[in-house]
Formats: structure tokens, sequence, C-alpha cells
């Protein structure tokens, strides 16, 4: 062994044993520690059971309204529409923003899949474009590059010049709960006339500046999948500051029905996926707690960011003038050898790490899509590993 990669080891190992020994303390036990579990601590039994007295446990029901009103409030957005998980809360999103079959839309390659799939399921095909070291989050100096680059504005909208298709959005991510550059991006997006539209999944509790992430562009997305900050078991959140852009999204996912007494009358091809009355009421009983979790989600943060400080290891922190909620917590190693050497050796241990996403564009999937200086992004792929982050 080298003495390069001999030094490598030792200090990986010298990590290893810290992380281990600050997790272990952190959740008090020796048993396998995940990376995030949900914590119901308040009214969900209670509401679940109000569900089940009065029957209305389905699509219909007064904690599905109550929800939807309690998300607007909190993000600051005039509407919010519920939905069955996050990844169809961006489909429809999309095309309520207009996005048709044949367009285009820009986005990170540094994502979770959900983000690429919902723009697919949309029919159209993500231009992956490159994010910022700090924020993990979609560059805004990138995002212009490619524009003045390749695309062209029209009376019609903006087309990229290579592939003649219209660039009908930009979908930038909050990524781990870090707001990106994004009042930059929705001006860039203004500029050449392209529909913003967040993918704010990750980042409930977020903002920047006083204003709530999801809520810059037209529309919005949030996620209440198991791992996120609040659950309702499986779920998403559409917001948006426009009525008609909100009432096509509810009417959109609730089966295009006409309203009507008894009649069936349905006026466009839509889809089913109403957020059921039980999974709202779990989210009643979270948003009640999540002031608390977003407490305790600080609290964590800053003893990573104190170790790391430590240990001379980079932690990925808020940026100024942003807030960030901390869903999950990520460090930055010094090489793909020291990641996964690391990640090997902590979920051995039973404490969960992950690495970073794969980046879409080096999925099969999505392999013929345009991808544009994703320097940045590879290097955090190699690099970015994340930390078990309950918050209890």
């Amino acid at each position: 062994m080298n003495e390069t990669l001999r030094a490598m080891t030792t200090t990986t190992e010298q990590l290893t044993r810290a992380v281990i020994e600050h997790v272990r303390g952190l959740y008090a036990t020796e048993d396998f520690i995940p990376l995030h579990r949900p914590v119901f601590g308040g009214e969900e039994k209670a509401m679940l059971a109000e569900c089940i007295d009065t029957s209305f446990v389905s699509s219909v029901g007064k904690r599905v309204d109550e929800f939807e009103a309690r998300m607007a409030e909190f993000t600051g957005a005039r509407h919010a529409v519920a939905v069955v998980n996050g990844t169809c809360a961006l489909q429809v999103a999309l095309r309520v923003a207009g996005v048709e079959p044949g367009d285009e839309v820009i986005t990170q390659a540094l994502t979770f899949v959900a983000t690429a799939n919902s723009i697919a399921h949309a029919g159209a095909s993500p231009v992956f474009v490159d994010v910022d070291r700090e924020t993990l989050g979609m560059s805004p100096d990138a995002l212009e590059a490619f524009l003045e680059s390749e695309a062209e504005r029209r009376d019609d909208g903006c087309f990229n010049r290579g592939t003649g298709k219209r660039i009908a959005a930009c979908m930038p991510m909050h990524t781990f709960g870090h707001p990106c550059r994004i009042e930059e991006i929705a001006r860039i997006c203004a500029d050449w006339g392209i529909e913003l539209v967040e993918d704010a999944a990750e980042s409930l509790g977020s903002y920047r500046g006083e204003r709530h992430t999801g809520t810059f562009g037209h529309l919005g997305v949030f996620s209440f999948n198991g791992n996120k900050i609040i659950t309702t078991g499986g779920g998403g959140m559409i917001v948006t500051d426009d009525e008609a852009l909100a009432r096509h999204a509810k009417h959109l996912t609730t089966t295009a029905k006409v309203p009507h007494a008894y009649e069936f009358v349905h006026d466009e091809i839509a889809y089913n996926f109403r957020m059921p009355n039980l999974n709202a009421a779990l989210g009643c009983a979270q948003m009640e707690q999540l002031p608390g979790f977003l407490a305790a989600k600080r609290e964590i943060a800053e003893g990573y960011r104190r170790l790391c400080e430590e240990l001379g290891i980079v932690f990925i922190s808020e940026q100024a003038g942003t807030r960030a909620s901390y869903w999950l917590n990520a460090i930055v190693l010094d090489s793909r050898d020291a990641r996964d050497a690391f990640l090997k050796a902590t979920n051995d241990a039973g404490v969960m790490t992950r690495p970073i996403w794969r980046l879409m564009s080096e999925l099969e999937l999505y392999t013929d899509c345009q991808s544009e200086g994703l320097t940045i992004s590879k290097w955090l792929e190699e690099r970015v590993v994340c930390l078990p982050s309950s918050v209890a």
C-alpha cells in the first residue's frame, strides 16, 4: 500500500469511527440507525380513528381541505392541491404549466429520479444542466450559459436550436432542503419566456430570504413520502398563487369530473391522483409538529457541523440569505474511494449512510437526453454522502 492510499485509509477510518460514535450518541441506541424515519408523537392516531369512525377514508373528507389550507398558510402560497405522491404532483404541475408532449424541460442531472420521471410522464424530454457546489441545486450560471449557447427566442416561445423542440419549462430542485439560487433562476426563466416549476419535494421549511421555497415559480411541489420531514405515508402537494392553475390542477387530479349531483361527465383526459382523507389526516397531525421537527433538524445539523469542523470535513451548510430545513445532512469526502470506504464501514456497523444519487444523465433511461457541462455534478456525485437525519 503506497503512502497516499495509507493516509487516505487512515483518515477514512478515523472519520468513520467519529461519525459512528456521534450518531450512536445522538440517537442513544446500539440498534440499526436508518437514514430517516418518521416520528408520530402527536394526534395521528386520533385523527386516523376519526376518519374511520366517520367512514370518510378515501378521497373525500374534511382533512384533505384542512391539509391543503395548512400547507398554503405555512408556505405563504394562496392555493394548495393535495395529491397521492410527489412524482404525480410534479407531472400535473408541468401539465398545468403548459408543458406538452414533445417539449423539453430543463432540469438538473443531480436529483432524485422522480424529477426526470415526471418530465417523461408529461411526454417531454429532460435537458440536464449543472448545479452549484454550495447548494447542490441548479446553477443559474449554467442555465443561462445553456440558453445563450443552445436556445433562441421566437414569437411562440423558447426553442432549442439543436433539437428544434420548444423549451417549455425549467424545473430546479432544492436538494436536501438547501434552497438553490432560485431568484436568479426565476429571472432567467422570465427573460426567456420559460415556465418555472420548483421541485421543492425535500424543502418544506426552507426559505430564501423571507420567502418559502416552492413559491418563486408559478407552481411548486412538495413530497410527504415516509422519509420526509413530515409524512402522510405517501403524498404530494402542488402550491401556486394562481387560482386558475390551482383549479385546473385540482380538476386534473380528480379525474376531470364536471361537478354534478349524480351525472358522471369528464371533460379532459385526467388522472385519479387524489390524496385519501386518511393520508391527509396524518398530514394535519404532522403539520402541528412541524415547527418542533424543524428546530430539531437544525440542532442535529449544528452537531454535525461542529463535528465536521473538528475533523476537517466539508459539511453542506445553508448559504447566506437562506434558511435550510436540513432534511438530510450531507458531507463531502475527498474522493470516490474515500466515499465508498466510508459507506461500507458505516453501513456494516449498522449506521445507514448513502451516496447522493447517480446522475440522471448516466441512467440508461436518460443517456440520450441532452446534457451540458455537468462538471460539478459529476464531482459531487463521487464525493457526497448523506448521514442519519431523523428528528428522534
